[in-house]
């Protein structure tokens, strides 16, 4: 079943009903939604409540919760502590992982990744030959960080040759666009390592003592692409975007989760593919495979 993706972004008050989301609006608008059906809700207004009866619910049902700050950007991850039987063993497995392990997932990923762009500059209209050379290129641990490489020569192009697009966070439009697409997909990733048993906090190759989700930033690498993508088609829609997201802009990037993905020879939405990804890495830490379930673009 796909997950729904819930926006909240005006005052008002959610609580939990014999099963559901409950939401009364402050001007007296009224929902509800089962709490098994949600697989993502955006708190995105200063004035919203929530009762814990309902983060409890939505935790044990895997759901993950993000609030926004005053930028209306993700500010904050809930997730569930624990939402995978095999709990334990993973992450004794995760912990015990071998150096040349990690360094084999990290080549599978920037692999992957890189590819991932040159389909999303293929999609554009323009040749991209150089970066399919470099996924090829990719060592084990990304000797060399083609990924560094691979992303100069993208964001370059990712917007036509004659853009003056610079890829910085805090950069003028479409960055905004990007950061709230990709702020969503980490959400996504951070909810399916918990699903798989995983620790978010102990990378394969990001490693920060002040970031809770090292390996949801891992993860979320060869997903990036269909976040530009997404960006890629909005701003060829209009003229110039507006330097604050709009509810249209930021209700389009919510589409996110459902998303088509090729992964594995199947499609799947992408929430369901991130679910299967997180849950192979959780297969090659225990041994029971060498290669990760990723995604492909083109497919």
């Amino acid at each position: 079943m796909i997950k729904r993706t819930l926006y909240f972004g005006n005052p008002g008050y959610m609580h939990l009903g014999d099963g559901q989301l409950a939401w009364e609006s402050a001007d007296g608008a009224k929902a509800t939604i089962p709490v098994e059906d949600i697989g993502m809700v955006l708190v995105d207004h200063a004035r919203i409540t929530l009762s814990h009866g309902l983060m409890v619910a939505l935790l044990a049902n895997n759901s993950v919760v993000v609030h926004c700050n005053e930028k209306h950007m993700p500010a904050g991850i809930f997730v569930a502590n624990e939402a995978n039987t095999r709990y334990s063993d993973v992450v004794k497995a995760q912990l015990e992982a071998t150096v040349p392990l990690t360094k084999n997932l990290w080549q599978q990923v920037i692999r992957a990744k890189i590819n991932n762009q040159a389909d999303v500059i293929a999609f554009t209209g323009q040749e991209a030959d150089h970066l399919r050379h470099l996924a090829g290129s990719v060592l084990s641990g990304d000797r060399g960080n083609l990924e560094g490489q691979a992303a100069a020569w993208y964001f370059a192009r990712l917007f036509g040759t004659g853009s003056r697009f610079r890829r910085k966070r805090d950069g003028e439009p479409p960055n905004h666009l990007l950061n709230y697409g990709y702020a969503i997909l980490r959400a996504i990733v951070a909810r399916g390592l918990t699903g798989s048993g995983l620790l978010g906090v102990v990378g394969i190759h990001h490693r920060n003592k002040y970031n809770a989700w090292c390996l949801a930033d891992d993860i979320m690498e060869p997903y990036r692409p269909y976040v530009d993508r997404m960006v890629v088609e909005v701003a060829s829609t209009v003229d110039e975007l507006p330097e604050e997201l709009t509810p249209a802009l930021k209700k389009t990037v919510l589409s996110l989760p459902t998303l088509d993905v090729s992964i594995g020879g199947e499609k799947s939405p992408l929430m369901v593919a991130v679910n299967r990804t997180t849950a192979s890495l959780a297969r090659v830490y225990m041994g029971e495979t060498r290669k990760l379930l990723l995604p492909t673009v083109s497919g």
